[in-house]
């Protein structure tokens, strides 16, 4: 249902849910302030663009979107890519990537493809999720411990690599303000909870720094002044060579930010017993990713780090999101001269945290130990996040998912000859019990072979039916396929029956096909199998195929008669 959960919430809404909303909307847009900038600054564009992503990405999120809570914003997932396009095509090309990656969000939302991005399979989003984290975590070295570098390389391997070579360059009182802001993050929250630890920090270091002038480098050190007006709208100025090359980049975003924002309101929904609307979800993504860019803005999607602050401080409708955007929209127009004051260092703790939580390192552990086929597929999207690019990653994991997913399909598929002599015992004594339409419960014309299909018929199966068809030692008169247990067939199990009938035809037999269920019924009428059988051929029971069978075989006899 495309209906923003705004409009549903404010059915009988209180002073009282206000009250909680405002307050849950200004804690959460006092910890969304250090990571918009955070962000914006791992990403390798201004500071400024990730508050101002934060103001208007995170206002349409909450407005237009399909859960109650969610909070949208920049976040770690898209360091990565967003610092890849930057370095390649510069702030225009990300601006026009981020554009294209809400156009193609709105109109998954309208094609109502929300269901569709529970199917990624888990193992290649928590492999693409982990690498992302060791990302972060490593692009935070710089500023951590102060390294003189003029230019960080883009790649993992030529990064560590560029580290190594200035390693003597290591300022001691950037790492101890890196150094402080982790224990302040890791001791605070036991000392309070009601103001956040990402703020704490952050006022904490930055005084100190500024108290005893510190030998570090700040935001306007780098950067310069962080503008506080309200920034013009802007469009991208690029060839329609350069917009072709940016297609692979804005649906790794939109990719990304629909599976970050939906994965979001998942966790959101079991935290609060509720149910989002993934269609409108995507819808609001997208419209927020179209307006991020026109205020210099990065992409932006759901933030579960920051939806579940917003949950734990009394949040329950997408009231408090906007106030969260507000309260950023605030302390930027009113104090973001003085976020120029905060150390980089600072920055640098707070993210190196996010990306150890971002990992989940103990559940990353954890799936090392499920079925190998499952620990390769999220190995393989780890390594090659971090040692190529997220990209390929996504795609090869997914490549690799299906692949697996198909052979287990076809592991659970089989096709038996039940008229073998061996058929009734292989079944356990109570499998040949509880069965009452077994074959072997009634009489099989001779010259007949039965065989039956158990589970999905499609391209991954159908070798297991030929092999099935060749070990067949004699050739009967006719061939019955039941098929009670076939829940689906695809165009190449129809394929594969189609050539079974001719090459059958050809051999002067008759093939019968018995018991078919709904979906291979339709499959089979609307294919030319249904065309190359007749009507005749298709019979709604088993004992109908046997009735059907047995004139065919007894016509040799009768003509000798």
């Amino acid at each position: 249902m495309l209906v923003p959960k705004l409009f549903t919430t404010l059915r009988g809404y209180d002073r009282r849910q206000l009250a909680a909303d405002c307050t849950a909307g200004v804690i959460v847009g006092i910890v969304a302030l250090p990571l918009c900038i955070a962000f914006a600054i791992a990403s390798g564009v201004t500071p400024g663009r990730g508050l101002w992503t934060g103001i208007v990405a995170g206002f349409v999120i909450s407005a237009l979107g399909g859960s109650r809570v969610q909070v949208g914003g920049p976040t770690g997932a898209f360091v990565v890519i967003v610092y890849g396009i930057v370095q390649q095509y510069g702030v225009d090309g990300l601006i026009a990537a981020t554009f294209l990656a809400g156009i193609i969000l709105v109109v998954m939302g309208f094609a109502r493809l929300g269901a569709l991005m529970k199917f990624v399979p888990y193992p290649v989003v928590l492999g693409f999720t982990a690498g992302i984290a060791i990302i972060i975590g490593v692009q935070q070295f710089r500023d951590a411990l102060g390294l003189r570098m003029t230019k960080v390389p883009a790649e993992f391997l030529e990064r560590m690599h560029a580290y190594g070579q200035v390693l003597d360059t290591v300022n001691p009182w950037a790492a101890g303000v890196c150094g402080a802001t982790l224990l302040i993050l890791l001791l605070w929250p036991r000392l309070s909870k009601r103001v956040p630890a990402p703020f704490v920090a952050l006022l904490a270091t930055t005084a100190v720094v500024q108290l005893f002038q510190l030998p570090v480098e700040t935001i306007g050190s780098r950067f310069g002044a962080i503008n506080a007006g309200v920034p013009h709208p802007v469009m991208p100025s690029l060839t329609l060579a350069e917009v072709r090359a940016l297609i692979g980049p804005a649906f790794t975003i939109a990719a990304l930010g629909a599976i970050e924002s939906l994965l979001s309101a998942v966790v959101s929904d079991g935290m609060i017993g509720g149910r989002h609307r993934s269609d409108m979800e995507l819808v609001a993504q997208g419209v927020a990713n179209l307006a991020s860019p026109l205020v210099g803005g990065i992409p932006a999607t759901g933030a579960i780090a920051r939806t579940a602050t917003n949950i734990k401080a009394g949040g329950r409708t997408p009231v408090a999101g906007m106030v969260h955007a507000l309260t950023l929209l605030g302390i930027t127009l009113f104090f973001g001269r003085w976020a120029a004051l905060i150390p980089l260092a600072t920055l640098a703790g707070i993210l190196l945290l996010v990306a150890w939580h971002m990992g989940e390192w103990h559940v990353f552990r954890r799936e090392l130990r499920a079925p190998k086929s499952d620990a390769a597929v999220m190995l393989t999207t780890f390594l090659l996040t971090v040692l190529v690019d997220l990209t390929v990653a996504i795609g090869v994991g997914m490549v690799l998912a299906s692949f697996l997913f198909i052979k287990r399909m076809a592991d659970v598929t089989n096709v038996d000859v039940v008229t073998d002599e061996l058929a009734f015992e292989r079944g356990t004594a109570a499998e040949r019990a509880s069965d009452a339409d077994a074959i072997y419960r009634r009489r099989v014309p001779p010259g007949v072979e039965v065989y039956e299909i158990n589970g999905p018929f499609f391209f991954g199966a159908a070798e297991i039916f030929k092999d099935a068809v060749k070990r067949v030692a004699r050739q009967p008169k006719v061939l019955v396929i039941r098929m009670r247990h076939v829940p689906a067939i695809d165009a190449t199990g129809l394929r594969t029956l189609t050539d079974l009938v001719r090459r059958s035809r050809q051999d002067g037999a008759r093939v019968i096909l018995a018991e078919l269920r709904a979906q291979p019924r339709l499959a089979v009428e609307r294919s030319a199998l249904g065309a190359e059988l007749g009507a005749e051929n298709v019979v709604a029971t088993i004992d109908a195929a046997l009735a059907a069978a047995a004139p065919t075989t007894a016509a040799p006899a009768d003509t000798a008669a």
